[in-house]
């Protein structure tokens, strides 16, 4: 494809109260740019997460970023050891960026 540039993206599902320790981790490699998506919902390891459920006092986040593969991969070396401690889960897949705004893989 035209303007588009090969890049992995990960999608990465822990607790809110983790994001922070994540947040560092991503700022400590370097990682420029990423989305959060707060008040995630689902059924996983900890059981049913619902966030509007009333007496619920966790939720989880989404986190999206997309990196070359090298920046992809010390984003995994880092984070794969402090999976099990953030509770979560984290999906690698290839995408295209399309030109015409900065990747997080500067």
């Amino acid at each position: 494809m035209k303007n588009t540039i090969a890049m992995k993206r990960l999608e990465i599902v822990i607790s809110k109260h983790k994001l922070s320790e994540l947040t560092s981790l991503l700022s400590k490699i370097e990682v420029h740019g990423y989305t959060v998506i707060k008040q995630a919902s689902g059924l996983g390891s900890r059981g049913s997460v619902d966030p509007n459920d009333a007496i619920f006092n966790s939720g989880n986040v989404v986190v999206i970023l997309a990196c070359q593969e090298e920046k992809a991969q010390k984003v995994l070396a880092e984070l794969q050891p402090k999976m099990k401690e953030l509770s979560g889960m984290c999906l690698i897949s290839d995408c295209l960026w399309l030109e015409g705004s900065r990747s997080s893989s500067y």
